[in-house]
């Protein structure tokens, strides 16, 4: 299916089936702004608690905290955020479409990579076994000259970046010839600056109101509080402070669902370090959170570690994980040194003395931190549209299954009656009070036994168990599988136990 297709699908699908729901809907929508739905809500949750189980329960020297998403105006000034957090906004005068210009600059690179894999893809068929891809992309000619291009852009567009010149932004895009993807024109507005956080009032009367912003990331919030959790919880170096969140950013180009989104939701981990150690632990990061993404039954070919050529300013090392979504390999999740830029920030703007006395060098410092962060919409995205199939099967009829990891699925089981009489509404309903202490579960009688099973492999339900007359004469029922529709037969006594193995988290 090609990818276009299959994110329409999967967008009309997580509608459909209760996953996402445009915000504001009855009103028209509010562009860029989702709902989760009674379904998205479980697989959201449970994705979190995944998450929060493996950074903060499974970790003895990481904790978890919830921060406030108002803050202190000055947060955002030590930050940085106030003077800095700013995207280049371009226009097209003839689409009247808004864009990132340095995205307009990357797309155009992207499709230069593109042609790359052509070439690549080509030879690799060509030669066989025989192929040497490093080899090949080293020493052709035609792929050579398409990275040195790639290699001279970059350059110039960070180098514009770095020195804020809006102006050579323009001139870029103009000599790269990039056109408007909706007008097909070259018709661009100059560059100019775009602050993405959202500002708002705090007071009671208009006259004593200061301004202060919804948080553009939630790694601020730990940061300021280092001192409070170190010092009550006693944690020596290193150890890590959680936090799952809302932030908020005003995006130029909010589009593409809920990849990208103006309120979104961050996981995020700072890992406090010995400096000179930030390496070692940055290595050890990268490695775990890896194993975190395929301990979710995805393959690692959907997923690629991608380096930072250009560094934020308080980075010395940065990798991005990237998954290959429908609209193709994206930033999933950021695994970064941030130096010890941060609480030395804050220790300057507050007069406060952020630092860390360590017990066995006998002095005090500032500590460097290795920052987790990942898109808690872009993990939900991704699970969505990995776990989305459609099957032809052996007697000719279709179905769509959602294969999503059977601990993370919405509603882990169904409870059907296989009619809606001769007392087998309720024994189900006996079977349902039982489990549902212990699993998400629904109970469902109305129409025939095959289209309740459809719709709940549209849902992703991993587990059907259905009561027939049987039931009644040996108390034993069908358990379904979802991914493999086998059936078996179990006690109902043994139901709690074959279900909570098979829906055993990973670790």
């Amino acid at each position: 299916m090609p990818n276009d297709d299959l994110f329409k699908k999967v967008i009309a699908h997580a509608k459909e089936y209760g996953f996402i729901f445009q915000s504001s809907e009855v009103y028209d929508g509010l562009s860029a702004v989702y709902d989760y739905g009674q379904n998205g809500a479980e697989l959201k949750n449970n994705i979190k608690d995944y998450w929060w189980k493996s950074m903060v329960q499974y970790h003895e020297n990481i904790v978890g905290i919830d921060a406030a998403i108002f803050m202190h105006p000055a947060v955002w000034k030590a930050s940085g955020h106030v003077d800095a957090f700013n995207d280049p906004l371009i226009d097209n005068k003839d689409s009247k479409k808004r864009y990132r210009a340095d995205v307009l600059v990357e797309d155009h690179c992207a499709k230069i990579e593109g042609k790359i894999e052509k070439e690549v893809k080509k030879a690799a068929k060509r030669f066989g076994d025989k192929f040497d891809e490093k080899q090949f992309i080293t020493t052709n000619p035609r792929v050579v000259g398409y990275n040195e291009k790639i290699g001279e852009i970059k350059d110039s567009l960070y180098k514009a970046m770095d020195n804020e010149d809006l102006p050579a932004i323009k001139q870029l895009i103009e000599d790269l010839e990039i056109v408007c993807p909706i007008s097909g024109t070259r018709n661009w507005t100059d560059v100019r600056q775009f602050n993405l956080m959202f500002a708002t009032q705090l007071g009671s009367t208009a006259e004593g109101a200061s301004t202060i912003y919804l948080r553009p990331e939630t790694a601020q919030g730990i940061f300021v509080n280092y001192l409070n959790v170190q010092k009550t919880s006693r944690m020596k170096l290193p150890f890590g402070i959680a936090q799952i969140g809302k932030a908020f950013r005003n995006e130029i180009v909010a589009r593409q669902f809920i990849f990208r989104m103006r309120e979104f939701e961050q996981m995020e981990m700072q890992f406090f370090v010995r400096p000179g150690t930030e390496k070692e632990w940055f290595e050890y990061w990268k490695e775990e959170r890896m194993k975190w993404h395929f301990n979710m039954g995805i393959p690692g070919d959907q997923y690629r570690l991608y380096e930072h050529e250009k560094l934020a300013h308080y980075a010395n090392a940065a990798f991005d994980v990237e998954f290959n979504f429908p609209i193709g390999f994206k930033e999933l999740e950021g695994i970064h040194s941030r130096t010890n830029f941060d609480l030395s920030a804050h220790q300057e703007h507050s007069g406060r003395k952020i630092q860390y006395f360590d017990p066995e060098t006998k002095e005090s410092y500032v500590p460097f931190v290795v920052e987790t962060s990942i898109g808690l919409d872009r993990t939900f995205l991704a699970v969505l549209s990995y776990a989305y199939q459609e099957e032809k099967l052996e007697d000719g009829s279709e179905r769509t299954v959602m294969r999503i990891p059977p601990f993370l699925a919405p509603i882990k089981v169904a409870v059907f009656p296989l009619v809606n009489k001769d007392g087998l509404p309720d024994k189900s309903k006996e079977i349902m009070d039982t489990l549902k202490y212990d699993f998400m579960c629904h109970y469902e009688e109305k129409d025939s036994i095959g289209k309740r099973y459809r719709r709940h492999d549209a849902i992703g339900t991993p587990y059907c168990i259905t009561v027939d007359h049987q039931t009644l004469e040996d108390n034993t029922v069908t358990i379904r599988e979802r991914d493999s529709m086998k059936q078996d037969r179990v006690a109902i006594d043994q139901i709690p136990e074959v279900v909570k193995e098979k829906l055993r988290m990973p670790r």
